[in-house]
């Protein structure tokens, strides 16, 4: 049987008092996106409203991966990212949320996506995000009402990043949130590559990471 993936993207497009533009960060998408395909995998697309999600940080797109997600099939398909709620997750071994800052807005409590999250979770398939996609985790509560991230080694966008990058324009700081949920957060040195798995979780920290995090998804899938 093919392994199947489903990435779940934001369509988000602007945040912040200041209207700042977002979407899904380029290499957050593109680099898994890759490492999946090589893998080859069958790769899905799906969004929370099933409209078309937005880029950000298109600048990097001479990066190989970058480049080839763009003008390859990756954002063909992501174009037509099926509605989240017309999706049958449970045929998926695995999902991955992207970040950017976009996850900040629409993902921190829509209910569909926290359902998702854990069910994929509690039938043993592997939950994989990057960056600010991580805020897909928060208040995702499982069937005995424990918050996912509770008691696991989590990594995420930290606290000095988010310092140095959109202080004024998300509401609140993820790892804070995470950490207050339970999660035990891993916070390398700012923008450096850090991933980490903790059972069928895997998580990173930021744009450098999201390589590591497919690679990780990868092996778990393999094991």
């Amino acid at each position: 049987m093919e392994t199947k993936v489903l990435i779940i993207a934001s369509n988000a497009n602007a945040i912040g008092p200041n209207n700042r533009r977002t979407g899904t960060f380029l290499p957050e998408i593109a680099h898994p996106y890759a490492e999946f395909k090589r893998a080859g995998y069958q790769i899905d697309f799906a969004t929370l409203t099933g409209d078309t999600p937005y880029l950000d940080a298109l600048s990097l797109a001479d990066d190989p991966d970058n480049l080839a997600f763009l003008v390859g099939d990756g954002w063909a398909k992501m174009q037509k990212a099926t509605k989240l709620s017309d999706v049958d997750v449970s045929q998926y071994d695995a999902i991955f949320v992207p970040g950017g800052l976009a996850p900040m807005v629409d993902m921190v409590e829509e209910p569909l996506l926290k359902k998702v999250i854990a069910e994929t979770y509690e039938r043993g398939a592997v939950v994989g995000a990057v960056c600010h996609g991580p805020v897909s985790l928060l208040n995702v509560k499982l069937s005995d009402g424990s918050y996912l991230v509770n008691g696991k080694n989590i990594a995420s966008f930290t606290t000095a990043e988010e310092d140095n990058y959109a202080r004024p324009d998300v509401s609140f700081d993820l790892q804070t949130a995470l950490t207050e949920q339970g999660a035990i957060f891993h916070a390398a040195e700012p923008w450096s590559a850090n991933s980490i798995a903790d059972g069928h979780i895997v998580t990173g920290q930021n744009p450098a990471s999201a390589k590591g995090v497919a690679e990780k998804m990868i092996a778990i899938l393999a094991a």
